[in-house]
């Protein structure tokens, strides 16, 4: 498995639609950066969050999730409370290839301030908005800047396509669209 290069990621967004809307160069002024890098693409976060809250001393449970755990806000700046968590989604559209996994890992700006972005991988033939979880690992409030960077993405591929890929099996989290909260797959 060997990571792409800004020259696949380039082509693969523009030609493929694999990520929309794509910035085809770093964008850092007065920001926190997003766009292509050498071997991997930053993400902006959308204005969209669902911030965690305990007002009706809900139970989290991923088999049975509660949407009021959550208060949605739209806003350009949001305050993470301390010791909390946000959900948000990035700004682009992901496609990924059948050859392709997709791993994504925090910028060092928001790491270094106590804030840590959680993604888990995006599968060959996943499509959508990618939900982001938002831990604040601080005593104090953290703020998060609505589209600007807050986390890369890095390619790889496989030396082979899979032979069943997220698509296939008809992942439950394919197509999303904005934040999507965690849910079961119920049959079909």
């Amino acid at each position: 498995m060997s990571i792409l290069s800004d020259r696949w990621i380039r082509e693969m967004a523009l030609n493929h639609g694999m990520i929309e809307p794509f910035v085809e160069s770093q964008t850092a002024q007065n920001t926190i950066s997003f766009g292509l890098s050498s071997y991997g693409y930053d993400a902006r976060v959308a204005p969209e969050f669902k911030i965690f809250t305990n007002v009706d001393n809900a139970l989290i449970d991923p088999k049975n999730f509660s949407p009021t755990s959550f208060v949605d806000r739209e806003t350009d700046v949001c305050i993470i409370p301390a010791n909390s968590f946000v959900l948000a989604r990035t700004v682009e559209y992901f496609r990924i290839p059948r050859d392709v996994l997709v791993i994504c890992l925090g910028k060092s700006t928001y790491a270094r301030c106590g804030i840590i972005v959680n993604v888990t991988p995006l599968e060959p033939e996943w499509e959508g908005h990618v939900t982001l979880e938002f831990s604040n690992t601080t005593p104090l409030p953290a703020k998060i800047y609505a589209n600007e960077g807050v986390c890369q993405f890095l390619f790889f591929k496989g030396e082979q396509p899979c032979d069943v890929s997220y698509k296939d099996r008809a992942g439950k989290y394919m197509h999303q669209r904005g934040i999507t909260l965690p849910k079961l797959k119920t049959p079909s």
